[in-house]
């Protein structure tokens, strides 16, 4: 949008209000509005493409990213995670990231201090250390919040041996061993621990998630 049509729109408001805009206050708006692209440009948008107009995450495992959009298709996070290690793939046992659409059909952990240890999606009483990572290097420690992601897509990320769901796909907290911005994971979608506080807390359940493969 150039700053002429963003102007218009603010004049064609003003001329709308109950009584005609003075030339001052046409002026005043228009400075403002002009002010304002100045310093904070127009943000690109990236709307929801399966539920327009509803918030979503997209997760990218090329950029090994997941970033939130709200309800306009407007940035609000952005955050680097990993997915992963054996790339993308949704069959059950392959230890691979799903691809396509999901929901968060889940979400488990509220209240749960950072580092708890959520075993078989229960919040457990003990926490992560390194220490106890030293101890067992091979654990694929899934701490902090869980977000259970549910495929919608027939017969890629849904039903049969292709169900996120049932092969418990999730995006969560993880331990500060990870080499975050590389693919470490067992098939989830691992976070630092703060950030998966912030996305818990800022997301609905049902949310739709896309996971691109190109991204």
């Amino acid at each position: 949008m150039t700053r002429l049509s963003l102007t218009m729109i603010v004049l064609s408001g003003l001329l709308a209000w109950p009584r005609a805009a003075t030339a001052a206050e046409a002026e005043d708006a228009a400075s403002f509005v002009l002010q304002s692209e100045q310093d904070a440009p127009l943000q690109a948008t990236r709307a929801n493409l399966r539920h327009y107009g509803q918030p979503w995450i997209l997760v990218g495992i090329r950029s090994q990213s997941l970033s939130l959009f709200d309800e306009w298709g407007r940035q609000q996070q952005h955050y680097v995670v990993s997915t992963a290690r054996r790339g993308a793939g949704e069959q059950v046992n392959s230890y691979q990231t799903p691809r396509g659409w999901h929901h968060v059909c889940d979400k488990l952990g509220a209240g749960a201090e950072e580092n708890t240890i959520i075993f078989r999606r229960r919040v457990t009483p003990w926490k992560y250390t390194a220490e106890l990572h030293q101890q067992y290097p091979d654990k694929d420690w899934i701490l902090t919040r869980i977000l259970w992601l549910c495929g919608d897509e027939p017969g890629k990320n849904q039903g049969g041996d292709v169900d996120s769901h049932d092969r418990a796909i999730y995006i969560h907290g993880a331990g500060e061993h990870v080499a975050w911005g590389s693919p470490t994971s067992l098939g989830c979608v691992r976070m630092k621990n703060p950030d998966i506080i912030q996305l818990f807390e800022q997301t609905p359940n049902g949310i739709d998630v896309l996971i691109d493969e190109n991204s």
